[in-house]
């Protein structure tokens, strides 16, 4: 990304000694104007009692005065919400950056003028796939056009241009090909992850990838990786994708995976001012505290939906995560992804360095859908991990 200061998600020496909210992910409203099969939240219509302008506002002296140093703004659609501008310009006045992730469907220059002149410092568009796979997902036709027409529109407005995308059966084919479609739009940064089954993707259980496929993945990640890097973009690994293979240095910002940091450096905010260690994770049971009754300085530090996440230890590790060697530095990967399939955290079937030793082992691991989702927003179905012989599937 085109900037010399350190990057506000960077960790100090004083950070690790006093635990604190670097980054904040905040959902400012679930209205959308597109209807992706791959929508964790189900996102479409606002939630209930949605924050107004002015408690929105209060929401951005809160997360200031507690220290964070980066804002990423997401839906639903931000630019749905009347107010965005407003809010956007509060947090880079409050000495903040501010981000946004938007799936770009009417991402038209208006808006991306405004978006500069309110401080946005980059803009991560949602492409997953090419045309006829991110169309398919995304619900709308035409949405892959206006998606690669609004990275052009970012990169030409002096904010850092970024896309993100979930790779799962129907992209898995394309990464290589969107990679090349992506930069030649002028995108810095690619950060990838895994669609997770929760909300709509739970409704498709052919969608997801299942583990053994990281070991084919991760090497076509590195080499992509590598390739971009001459062209001066960044590929990155998010959250639940990767976990200790030989490829970890090359696919992850800092190095390595240093456990979940929500609740501890990271935090999400619910459009209706509720507070959660990872704006991935589902209402219940991670939601805790109401920003509108509770400022966030108070909770921080002794709120139950953030200690849930943020003071997990080796302890509450099962299944092959329990006896890992990196137990006690990884925590199990990624909760939401644990979460979302196996209904707990602590043990994660989705990591590099598992599907490698299982396979050293002759076995591979499978998950099978045994319940289906009841239909809600950020909602689960029920799974079932079957282990089984290593099978190459070509």
């Amino acid at each position: 990304m085109p900037s010399a200061r350190p990057h506000p998600r960077s960790l100090t020496a004083a950070d690790l000694a006093r635990p604190h909210p670097v980054f904040a992910v905040w959902e400012l409203t679930l209205a959308c104007d597109q209807a992706c099969q791959h929508c964790g939240s189900r996102a479409g219509r606002p939630r209930e009692q949605e924050l107004s302008r002015t408690e929105a506002l209060a929401v951005v002296a809160m997360l200031a005065e507690a220290g964070v140093r980066e804002v990423a703004l997401l839906g639903g659609e931000v630019y749905l919400r009347p107010d965005w501008l407003d809010i956007a310009r509060a947090v880079s006045t409050a000495g903040m950056r501010c981000t946004l992730v938007s799936g770009g469907r009417a991402l038209d220059d208006a808006r991306v003028r405004a978006a500069a002149a309110a401080g946005i410092w980059s803009v991560s568009v949602s492409v997953d796939g090419l045309s006829a796979a991110h169309d398919t997902l995304r619900g709308v036709p035409g949405s892959w056009d206006a998606a690669l027409a609004a990275i052009s529109r970012v990169a030409q407005s002096g904010m850092a241009p970024a896309v993100n995308t979930q790779i799962n059966r129907l992209n898995l084919a394309e990464l290589e090909a969107l990679a090349e479609l992506i930069v030649a739009r002028g995108a810095r940064a690619w950060q990838l992850q895994l669609t997770n089954p929760m909300g709509r993707a739970a409704d498709l259980e052919s969608l997801v990838l299942q583990p053994w496929m990281l070991a084919d993945l991760m090497p076509r990640l590195a080499a992509l990786a590598r390739r971009l890097q001459a062209g001066s973009c960044t590929l990155a690994a998010a959250n639940n994708l990767g976990y200790f293979g030989p490829f970890e240095g090359e696919l992850r910002l800092g190095g390595h995976w240093i456990g979940c940091q929500g609740g501890r450096f990271s935090l999400g905010i619910q459009s209706d001012g509720r507070v959660k260690a990872c704006a991935s994770l589902p209402t219940r049971p991670y939601a805790g505290g109401d920003l509108r009754v509770e400022p966030l300085a108070a909770l921080l530090g002794h709120d139950a939906g953030l200690a849930a996440v943020s003071d997990r230890t080796v302890e509450d590790l099962w299944g092959f995560c329990r006896d890992c060697y990196y137990a006690r530095l990884c925590r199990g990967g990624c909760v939401w992804t644990a979460q979302t399939y196996l209904g707990r955290p602590g043990n994660n079937p989705y990591c590099h360095h598992r599907v490698l030793e299982l396979r050293d082992r002759g076995l591979r691991e499978r998950l099978v859908q045994t319940a289906p989702a009841p239909g809600e927003s950020f909602d689960q179905a029920g799974w079932q991990l079957v282990v089984e012989p290593w099978v190459d599937e070509g």
